[in-house]
């Protein structure tokens, strides 16, 4: 069977347990038409660059999946149907990825970053910290 991702957009109003049951309900529609769910993974409530039906921010979903094209048809005509889903994105791909998505993996990137940017910190402090000790003599003289 071939390999999708898929990414939906719920609306900003929703619970994320709201959204767990519609990730529920998604899988279900998948798991009746022969396919399978090998990954989901909730993104959180995201900002969007700009509105979508008066929204400004959104829970972000993905789901890797191995089904018939079927399956992905009716999820696609179902999340139309669905008020509470503003986009969505299916994607086919050779292979799905192993451990964290792109976005799962950012906040690890996130946390190096600070923890790199604190250590340019402390360098920069005893850099001038040197520089005011070779100022000072100079002052004096």
């Amino acid at each position: 069977m071939p390999l999708y991702e898929h990414v939906y957009l719920a609306r900003q109003d929703l619970s994320p347990q709201q959204v767990e049951e519609l990730t529920a309900k998604l899988s279900g529609v998948i798991t009746e038409a022969g396919g399978k769910i090998t990954k989901s993974e909730y993104w959180g409530m995201k900002s969007l660059t700009y509105r979508i039906r008066k929204n400004r921010k959104a829970h972000m979903t993905l789901l890797n999946v191995d089904a018939p094209p079927a399956a992905l048809n009716e999820i696609e005509r179902q999340e139309r149907l669905s008020e509470d889903i503003l986009r969505y994105l299916t994607i086919r791909v050779d292979a799905h990825e192993d451990g964290p998505s792109a976005m799962m993996r950012k906040s690890d990137r996130d946390d190096r970053d600070r923890d790199r940017d604190r250590g340019r910190g402390e360098r920069r402090s005893r850099r001038e910290d040197a520089e005011d000790e070779t100022e000072t003599p100079a002052a004096e003289q």
